[in-house]
């Protein structure tokens, strides 16, 4: 379950599509992701230093290692990037990735990956698609409910309409031993 190892040692995704690691967690949407840093004792953000770059990431306390220093596992949107401490006492990064059509496997490149094949991606809701993206989704969803319901899906329906303009334009044809499908 959540935190072992599958396919080929990578992790099972935690419920939030990320992991828990014993210095920070993540969970991500494909848009976004939140990094967790406990940061071990309570403190002000002043007392923080996080350092934010496209491609690289370090979070800790002033004077001391990084809890977390390396390369991030892709480019995220520095411009979008914000911080905040909560409860005094964990780092929460808000991170948004520059390829929102992607899965990442972890947060710094190096630490154990999580299997992105087990990741189980969020419900969109039709309204928050664009136009074309959600028409295309509506089409889908009728043929879907038209092939179980042993109806003609909508390029079936496209196709026999044609076919009968066609039919109409040429009366003088003999259509009785076409095939139709």
């Amino acid at each position: 379950e959540e935190g072992e190892e599958s396919e080929n040692g990578k992790l099972v995704p935690n419920s939030g599509n990320g992991a828990n690691y014993d210095h920070y967690s993540f969970t991500q949407t494909l848009e976004e992701l939140e990094v967790r840093v406990p940061l071990g004792g309570s403190y002000k953000s002043r007392d923080c230093k996080v350092d934010i770059k496209d491609r690289s990431l370090s979070v800790g306390l002033k004077g001391q290692e990084p809890i977390i220093k390396g390369e991030l596992f892709a480019k995220i949107l520095t411009d979008e990037a914000m911080w905040h401490l909560e409860d005094s006492q964990v780092g929460v990064l808000t991170l948004e990735k520059f390829n929102k059509v992607e899965w990442w496997g972890t947060i710094i490149k190096g630490d154990t990956e999580i299997s992105t094949k087990k990741v189980q991606p969020e419900n969109s809701k039709l309204g928050d698609l664009d136009g074309e993206t959600r028409g295309m989704v509506e089409k889908m969803m009728y043929d879907q409910r038209q092939k179980a319901a042993g109806k003609p899906t909508s390029d079936d329906e496209k196709k026999a309409e044609t076919m009968r303009k066609f039919m109409e334009q040429h009366p003088e044809m003999d259509f009785s031993k076409c095939k139709w499908g």
